[in-house]
């Protein structure tokens, strides 16, 4: 019983691991969809003036 406390530790690690790279994860996402957003309104401004 003496290593529950190294379990413990060992699976805050982990999950810290986890939700830091899902916040990565959603930090990759939403500059990418800011990219595909700003590549659809420079196609319209294109298509506009034709």
């Amino acid at each position: 019983m003496e290593n529950v406390s190294y379990v413990f530790v060992a699976f805050a690690i982990v999950w810290a691991v986890v939700f830091g790279y899902i916040l990565l994860l959603l930090n990759r996402q939403r500059r990418l969809q800011q990219e595909i957003d700003l590549l659809k309104q420079r196609l319209e401004d294109r298509k506009g003036g034709d």
